[in-house]
């Protein structure tokens, strides 16, 4: 959620710490900091609002240090104010810290804190932690450090800098993503690799409970008893311009663009046209698993969660293995029948989602094989879960998941696929899955080109206050995920629904003010929505069609068609959503929303 930079070096850390600031904007945030550390002591500047107001702040001072630390805050305890925004500095003076996370038992040690005589100055959880450190300091800041959290119940990524020792950054995760950086004599930590890219690609991945201990002389990592451990290097294989915007308007207009690619890289290397099959290399040795475990598990949140649903119906259709979808937000809550036996895929983009981990923890703590499904090298569920495959679609900068979804949808794919073949799936069918998968990247081209008549079309309904998704089959999570791209971005009220249920209750609020948008393949379900649709325009209802090309019988029923290229049901998912992706973000851009860093909203959730 939040946003956390650090630099100790050579040069002036301040530009470093400001440029990665802004690269982290996009997760979300509603204020920012800095600390700066030199021999005079700590100088703080802190704001409300946008990064370049902090850094307008920081001209006006002409100061300069070697070490800093930054953070950009998503309120969660106190509202955003220049007394809750991060750096938080302890009542001395000399300890100041960035979070993210949430620290739980924040109210008894803040009361306890207060009963002793210690004095905060913001509403946050945080600033217990700065006092708990400040009082347990004692000449060696990883030492207070190691020693406050030993009280502390909760998840955090902390980055800490303390004015008796100027030439060292401390930095420790416990459910939070943090990385460490390798450079040209210096060093950085940060929450995402994305705000340090320009300056190293050579990281360092901080698990759970682990300190890292940067200094101009190096990094070094210590367990949580204190013995010093070797840390792999990880080289990052992407460049900074993938987390640019390359000429487009914003960014989640180059991730929809950049589909046909991103679709081609999930396939890449696993997809077998020719053999009609699919081979994953991260989850080979696992398949005889999957298919003989007594129930198979799908968790996830948001837009992973609507990927789910489709692995779960594919699983079954086309593997006939039984399967079930359960949020992860949930999952630990309602005593899920999980044991041994039992298969757990964990879905996640960032691979950091708070709610994800808990549920990988909890199946762990239930004997289950927890597999993971994920975008990001080197992420916390990467490394928590036995087994797993990356969806290689490239970092993701928009807040509303558009190509990370298409490639886990892609990468259940091929894993269906895999299974079914194995659980005798004809070799005739296999090859035509297998060669429609390949079209995909050809297919989703085609579909891109509409993008100027779904902007037309957009410009009709940006006043609308609700909007209504039907879908059947597969494309029921499609007219979820559809929902809730125009939820996310436009701020208008969404909802999907399976077609038939529409009757049973939501066909009461449709009139000439609430379009609908129903996703009408021509497959076996086809009579079924056009009936739906015929529905709704008997009550005046302005119908958006997603249709099979060639279809003209629709024309007849609905407002506006929008066509898509013939698909099996297998791979139609993948092709229905574009439009909707397009058509969501054409209606937040008439309605001036702000696209890439919607309200409220955080790309990777990483607290509950």
């Amino acid at each position: 959620m939040c946003g956390i930079v650090g630099y100790i070096g050579q040069n002036n850390a301040i530009p470093v710490v400001i440029e990665g600031l802004q690269r982290l904007e996009y997760r979300g945030y509603d204020s920012c900091g800095i600390a700066l550390l030199n021999v005079t002591g700590i100088n703080l500047e802190k704001v409300t609002g946008k990064v370049n107001k902090l850094q307008g702040a920081l001209a006006q001072q002409q100061t300069s240090s070697p070490v800093a630390i930054g953070h950009t805050r998503w309120a969660t305890h106190g509202p955003p104010t220049v007394d809750n925004a991060h750096p938080h500095v302890s009542q001395d003076g000399k300890v100041a810290l960035v979070h993210n996370g949430i620290i739980e038992n924040y109210k008894i040690l803040r009361d306890e804190l207060e009963n002793s005589g210690y004095e905060f100055s913001s509403d946050t959880d945080t600033e217990v932690v700065v006092a708990l450190i400040s009082q347990a300091y004692h000449g060696n800041l990883e030492s207070a450090v190691r020693e406050a959290l030993s009280h502390v119940i909760g998840a955090y990524g902390l980055a800490i800098i303390h004015a008796d020792e100027p030439e060292k950054i401390v930095c420790t995760r416990k459910g939070a993503p943090l990385i460490m950086a390798v450079g040209e004599n210096e060093y950085f930590v940060a929450s995402d690799v994305a705000a340090i890219l320009k300056y190293s690609k050579d990281v360092i991945y901080l698990d759970n409970e682990e300190i890292g201990v940067l200094t101009p002389d190096g990094i070094k990592t210590y367990s949580s008893d204190e013995n010093q451990i070797a840390k792999k290097i990880h080289k990052i294989t992407f460049n900074l311009e993938e987390v640019e915007k390359g000429g487009f308007e914003h960014f989640m207009l180059k991730e929809i663009f950049s589909q046909p690619q991103t679709i081609h890289d999930a396939m890449r290397g696993r997809l077998l046209p020719e053999e009609g099959n699919a081979h994953l290399g991260g989850l080979n040795h696992m398949i005889g698993s999957i298919l003989h475990a007594d129930q198979r598990y799908f968790t996830a949140c948001g837009t992973s969660w609507h990927a789910a649903l489709i692995g779960e119906m594919m699983f079954e259709q086309f593997a006939r293995l039984p399967s079930e979808v359960e949020y992860a937000s949930e999952f630990r809550y309602r005593e899920p029948l999980v044991d041994t036996k039992s298969i757990v895929f964990a879905i996640s983009q960032s691979g950091e989602t708070a709610d994800t981990l808990a549920a990988i923890q909890e199946a762990k703590n239930r004997d289950a094989t927890v597999l993971g499904i994920c975008n990001v090298v080197g992420s916390s569920i990467a490394r928590e879960t036995e087994a797993g495959v990356y969806i290689h679609a490239g970092p993701e900068i928009g807040v509303a998941s558009t190509k990370a979804f298409t490639s886990q949808v892609t990468v259940l794919s091929l894993l269906t696929l895999k299974l079914a073949r194995l659980m005798g799936m004809s070799d005739a069918d296999g090859l035509e899955i297998a060669q429609a998968m390949q079209r995909l990247p050809e297919d989703v081209e085609w579909l891109l080109k509409q993008a100027d008549q779904i902007a037309e079309i957009a410009k009709l309904y940006a006043d609308a206050s609700n909007f209504l998704y039907l879908g059947r089959g597969v494309n029921f999570p499609v007219a979820l995920e559809g929902a809730l791209k125009l939820k996310e971005i436009s701020y208008i009220h969404a909802e999907g629904y399976p077609a038939a249920e529409m009757k049973h209750g939501p066909i009461a609020l449709i009139d000439r003010s609430m379009p609908i948008v129903a996703i009408a393949p021509q497959d076996k379900t086809y009579d079924k929505i056009i009936s739906n649709i015929e529905e709704v325009k008997a009550r005046h209802g302005r119908v958006i069609a997603l249709a099979t090309q060639g279809d003209t019988r629709i024309k007849d029923v609905a407002d506006h068609v929008l066509y898509v290229p013939p698909a099996l049901s297998f791979t139609a998912p993948i092709l229905n959503v574009i439009p909707l992706q397009l058509l969501s973000y054409y209606i937040a851009v008439e309605r001036g929303c702000n696209v890439d860093q919607p309200r409220n909203l955080a790309k990777s959730v990483t607290v509950e």
